[in-house]
This record gives structure tokens, C-alpha cells and sequence, in this order.
């Protein structure tokens, strides 16, 4: 980097791998134990989120999507992410995040937070402008 710094705006942020958790959601354990044995991973929680609003459970989807967004916040920190800038969605390890914060803004629009359902796909076009598309919310 230049002594002016990036022109452009701050790299992307990539979120490392988290192999152990990953492989357990991939073979078909339940998110619900998932998040339980790794609270940690966003991903459990937007499968949880997903799956309650797909059951028709907005309320319980909220719960769950705040929780992986919190979560994946605390991850983009450590990560070196300064509050703003990319992250994109074709990094794998970001798609939990990225999952968490659809499902939030699904969620809120379900319960009639119309305010926060356009704040969070705002964060997330913002994050990545091919997520919303990728995610459901174009």
C-alpha cells in the first residue's frame, strides 16, 4: 500500500476457513447442534434461520439471524474489517455472514421492520453487490 493508502477503498475481508464446523453442516448434522457445539459459526445459525422462516416462523428466524450476523460482526473485526468495505460473497468462509444478514432482513420485512429489512439488504449490497441476487433479496 502506498503511503496515501488505497484509493479504491479497503480490501476485501475474507473470514478464515472454520474446516470442523463447516464439514459438520455439510454432512447433514442439524444446525441446531452445530450452533450449540460452535456458537461461534455464523453459517449454523443462518441454516436456523432459514429453516424457521421456511417453516413459516419469522419470529424465531429473527432470533437466530441476529445471532449469526453478531456472531459473523465479531469475525469481520478480528478479521481487520473497519466497519465498511467488501465482502464477498464467492469467499465461502464470508456466506455465513452473508446468510445471516439475508435472513435477517427477510425476517424483518416478515415481522413488519421495514426500516431494518432495508438496512440490512443495503449492508448487504454493500458488502457484496451480487449478494442480494445470490441470497434471494434482489
Amino acid at each position: 500500500m502506498s503511503l496515501h493508502g488505497n484509493l479504491l477503498g479497503p480490501d476485501p475481508t475474507a473470514l478464515p476457513e472454520l474446516p470442523v464446523p463447516q464439514a459438520a453442516l455439510d454432512s447433514g448434522t442439524d444446525p441446531a447442534q452445530v450452533a450449540r457445539e460452535h456458537p461461534y459459526f455464523s453459517a449454523a445459525w443462518a441454516a436456523l434461520a432459514e429453516r424457521s422462516l421456511d417453516a413459516g416462523d419469522p419470529v424465531a428466524a429473527y432470533a437466530y439471524a441476529r445471532t449469526g450476523y453478531h456472531r459473523g460482526l465479531d469475525q469481520l473485526r478480528r478479521a481487520g474489517w473497519k466497519g465498511f468495505g467488501p465482502v464477498p460473497f464467492s469467499h465461502a468462509p464470508n456466506q455465513g455472514f452473508l446468510r445471516a444478514l439475508a435472513a435477517l432482513a427477510r425476517a424483518a420485512g416478515e415481522i413488519g421492520e421495514t426500516e431494518e429489512f432495508d438496512r440490512c439488504r443495503t449492508f448487504l449490497a454493500d458488502s457484496d453487490p451480487k449478494a442480494p441476487a445470490e441470497l434471494g433479496l434482489a
